[in-house]
């Protein structure tokens, strides 16, 4: 198999933690950029690295990468691409495009171009006028930065967070790759209790007990590249295979998840069992002041309301507050809050010891780190 290179895509601010999972997948020589990293592979690693990384939002097959002055510069360098070794005649492709701080700034000239630039090179070995696109999708993308063109080949399909669990969300729902984000951020491990306070439909949960049972998050899903004639059906079959052998059926994990609302534990419920972590996730309708809790080196991992966009800024401020003195009293728990609120330090009555900047869909956030101590040898 040829190498290929690869881009995991990812929101701002996760660079590092997706740069981990593909170290921990065996991956080196890792070129990280502003919401991507770049890497070396093979066809088979389509497939691994769809299937396995939690944090990321897409895997893109680059095609090429040169400075594009004019339309005519950049018909001619796409042109001459290897776009007829990856697309069959029937192929159904489209072409997306952006472009920042580049001279070709028309985003629908820069796509039309390159679409007529992929026609061109599939004639000369397909031999016809007219493509039907009535096969496997394929969606191309021209992305201009400082005139720099990258031509990219989408292999995910649906972004990865598109696990395949969750039927219902809630009114405010996180990202799963998010979600997953923040559990591997954190200093929570299997052996640990976890509690999500306001836990809606239980995404931060449900990717913790994934995290401990070690369940890779694409093997319940479709990509666009399983249909690809390049990418052999075999090695989707192989690495779901070796991702099922991977799964940690032995651990006793004890994760919890509240919320006032009845019908958001409804939905974590439901959620968790589709993935048949209904055993290792106790969801409870209870309003996080009242929850009974032992000082037993545990950890919060939330996503609670930001005022914004649901509830009163008051409302949340008062809650904000309330959770704050409820963790209080818990002097070994480690405590991480993801909220747009950049005022939750003085509200929460505690500063910091870390905070990372992220994104929540297109919502900046701030997620706050309140590290309690290392638990003692025997203990949770």
């Amino acid at each position: 198999m040829n190498n290929i290179e690869l881009i995991a895509t990812t929101t701002f601010g996760l660079e590092a933690v997706a740069k981990r999972e593909l170290q921990a997948l065996g991956y080196k020589d890792l070129n990280v950029d502003n919401g991507k990293i770049t890497f070396s592979g093979t066809e088979r690693d389509i497939a691994k690295t769809n299937i396995w990384l939690r944090t990321a939002e897409r895997v893109l097959l680059k095609m090429g990468e040169f400075k594009a002055f004019s339309f005519d510069e950049l018909f001619e360098k796409t042109k001459a691409l290897p776009w007829d070794e990856w697309i069959p005649k029937d192929a159904n492709f489209i072409v997306n495009g952006k472009s920042i701080n580049s001279k070709l700034y028309s985003i629908s000239d820069c796509q039309r171009i390159v679409e007529k630039a992929v026609v061109e090179k599939l004639k000369t070995k397909y031999k016809v006028d007219w493509f039907e696109k009535t096969g496997a999708k394929y969606t191309i993308e021209v992305a201009l930065l400082k005139d720099v063109a990258t031509l990219t080949i989408d292999t995910s399909g649906e972004g990865l967070h598109k696990r395949g669990y969750r039927d219902r969300a809630g009114d405010a729902p996180i990202k799963e790759t998010l979600a997953a984000a923040m559990v591997l951020l954190s200093f929570w491990n299997k052996d640990r209790v976890l509690y999500d306070p306001f836990c809606g439909s239980g995404t931060i949960p449900i990717e913790a007990a994934m995290i401990g049972r070690n369940i890779a998050p694409g093997l319940d899903r479709e990509f666009a590249s399983e249909k690809w004639e390049r990418v052999d059906k075999s090695f989707w079959k192989e690495e779901k295979r070796e991702a099922l052998k991977c799964i940690d059926n032995e651990s006793q994990l004890e994760i919890l998840g509240s919320d006032t609302d009845k019908r958001s534990i409804l939905r974590a419920r439901d959620n968790a069992s589709n993935l048949g972590l209904e055993d290792d996730i106790q969801f409870f309708m209870k309003d996080m002041r009242d929850v009974d809790l032992k000082d037993n080196y545990g950890v919060v991992i939330t996503n609670p309301p930001y005022g914004e966009r649901m509830g009163e800024i008051e409302e949340v401020q008062t809650l904000y507050k309330d959770f704050g003195l409820k963790f209080k009293e818990f002097k070994t728990w480690s405590i991480y809050v993801i909220t747009s609120n950049e005022n939750f330090e003085s509200i929460y009555d505690r500063k910091a010891d870390r905070k990372r900047k992220l994104y929540n869909g297109k919502i900046k956030v701030d997620y706050y780190q309140f590290y309690g101590p290392r638990p003692d040898k025997g203990l949770k």
